[in-house]
């Protein structure tokens, strides 16, 4: 069957194309929901807020690493 000149699998394949350009699209723009691992105060306040360690140790490695970034500069 024949549609605007285009028949039945000229029809699917540009409905494919759509669909992964689309994706292609959204895993380009969409968020990042992924926490740094890689930061060292944002792993002392998580382990604070889970209760690992309590704010008088908190305080004491911020000194600590507040420190040391302070020494590397």
């Amino acid at each position: 069957m024949m549609v605007w000149g285009l028949d039945a699998g000229a029809w699917v394949w540009m409905f494919v194309w759509v669909v992964a350009l689309v994706v292609m699209v959204w895993l380009i723009v969409r968020p990042d929901h992924r926490e740094p691992s890689d930061d060292p105060e944002a792993i002392l306040r998580a382990r604070f807020a889970r209760g690992e360690i309590n704010a008088a140790e908190l305080e004491r490695a911020e000194l600590i690493l507040s420190h040391e970034t302070r020494s590397t500069r």
